[in-house]
């Protein structure tokens, strides 16, 4: 009975070779929707945020620094930390804006 069986899987082998083709062709079509598809619009969201970033912004940094937009130039930024405390971070280091987030301060 199990010979039979054997006998019947074994056939002629061509459907066996398109599943696993077809099963190959659906992990990747899930893996581009579910990673990198979400991945990419991230990233484009964030050069979009980057470009629109302007004067009286509340911002964070990668670090985790919150501050208020001073000034924009092409490279940097330069942010009012505390009461006049302005520092110079690269623009590429800001991670989110601050007020979208709920973070920003009052």
């Amino acid at each position: 009975m199990i010979y039979n069986i054997l006998l019947q899987a074994q056939g002629d082998g061509g459907g066996f070779m398109n599943s696993q083709l077809l099963l190959l062709v659906g992990i990747v079509v899930v893996f581009y929707f579910f990673m990198i598809r979400p991945q990419q619009k991230k990233a484009k969201e964030q050069r979009k945020f980057l470009e629109n970033i302007s004067k009286g912004d509340s911002v964070v940094t990668a670090g985790g620094i919150h501050g208020k937009v001073v000034s924009v130039e092409a490279d940097t930024i330069t942010l009012d930390v505390d009461r006049g405390t302005k520092i110079t971070v690269n623009k590429g280091s800001v991670s989110l804006d601050a007020t979208k987030s709920g973070d920003a301060k009052k």
